[in-house]
């Protein structure tokens, strides 16, 4: 079967299936189902209790605050926060610094005992508070105070901006609308940044890998990514970038997506799919594959220039195998540079 026709039955399998926020609110499940639209939350998301006072004094005790996330399944702008917002590692990374986040069911009746001691169904805490929208977060101050409510979906520019002034306590300095128009940053692009040197579908990296014995780079993405308008933008346009990336065949996917591949040992899979069984959480992520196919490197941080061309360095020009600790190639490597004349400013 030749790969073009091992894609086309490829794609006829998945079908993107859109579910509606649904009114099942007191039937139960079946043991081990979940319902339709169920968005899986970060690892990161706090697991407690539903004793609002005790998470916010452990909160506290942590120099952090409670932040209230309410959600539905099948809701598509909670999954927009959960893929767009927390998808990205420095909001992620962000919200963590600042915030306990626990998730609440809209329609949920497990018990919630809230500030002043009463204990009701989850539906019941968010009627008490008038939650009308999902997502609706609302960031508590160390009394247990609501400081800051965002009813709805925030693109990340904005949210980032609300994590900032609840976080750090701006809400003592004045009011958030006006916190927001002086500190949002600019919105990121909304789109992949596509570039005719990396590799067009159909996107069968077995077969790359075969035709070519350079390391297989994968970038995974998403449209909503300012970190991923930056590296596209800017450091992989750079002169000093062009050469390191010839050492590498390069493939970009939406890590959100349906599209059809074939992964680099043979297997049929999706963008989507293939992103969740590497574990791929956040945009952009940088995943290297030897000529075997064997992942051989990965790098998931925010990074600036210096960074990024040192990941692209240390597995095109084959360093992984001299240095398996990464850090102490890029000593090397700066050290190397600066012998050169070159100066090596790491956050530019």
């Amino acid at each position: 079967m030749t790969t073009a026709l091992r894609l086309f039955l490829l794609g006829c399998l998945f079908w993107a299936f859109a579910f509606q926020a649904h009114a099942a609110r007191e039937a139960p499940l079946a043991p081990g189902m979940v319902n339709p639209g169920y968005e899986e939350h970060p690892a990161w998301f706090r697991e407690s209790f539903l004793d609002l006072r005790d998470d916010v004094k452990e909160a506290q005790g942590k120099n952090r605050r409670v932040m209230l996330y309410f959600y539905q399944d099948g809701c598509p702008y909670c999954s927009k926060l959960l893929r767009d917002n927390f998808g990205q590692r420095a909001i992620a990374d962000k919200t963590r610094q600042y915030f306990d986040v626990i998730a609440l069911n809209l329609w949920g009746d497990r018990e919630v005992t809230g500030m002043d001691g009463r204990t009701v169904t989850e539906k019941a805490f968010a009627r008490q508070l008038r939650v009308m929208f999902t997502p609706t977060l609302l960031a508590l101050n160390e009394k247990g105070e609501t400081i800051l409510r965002i009813n709805g979906y925030y693109a990340p520019h904005q949210f980032a901006a609300a994590l900032d002034y609840a976080g750090q306590g701006k809400e003592r300095e004045g009011a958030f609308r006006d916190y927001l128009a002086a500190n949002s940053a600019p919105a990121a692009s909304g789109k992949l940044h596509a570039n005719k040197r990396f590799i067009q579908p159909p996107l069968a990296f077995d077969d790359a890998l075969r035709r070519s014995k350079k390391p297989l780079l994968v970038l995974f993405e998403q449209k909503t990514c300012q970190a991923c308008d930056e590296l596209h933008l800017d450091i992989l346009k750079r002169k000093d970038s062009r050469p390191l990336l010839d050492g590498l065949q390069i493939a970009q996917l939406d890590m959100w997506s349906d599209a059809p591949l074939i992964t680099p040992d043979g297997r049929q899979s999706t963008a989507r799919e293939w992103a969740r069984q590497l574990d791929i959480s956040y945009a952009p992520s940088m995943v290297f594959f030897d000529a075997s196919g064997k992942e051989v490197f990965r790098a998931e941080a925010m990074l600036k220039a210096f960074h990024v061309q040192s990941v692209l360095d240390y597995v095109g020009s084959g360093a992984y195998r001299k240095y398996p600790e990464f850090q102490r190639y890029v000593d090397v490597r700066a050290d190397g540079l600066r012998s050169r004349g070159i100066v090596v400013d790491l956050m530019k």
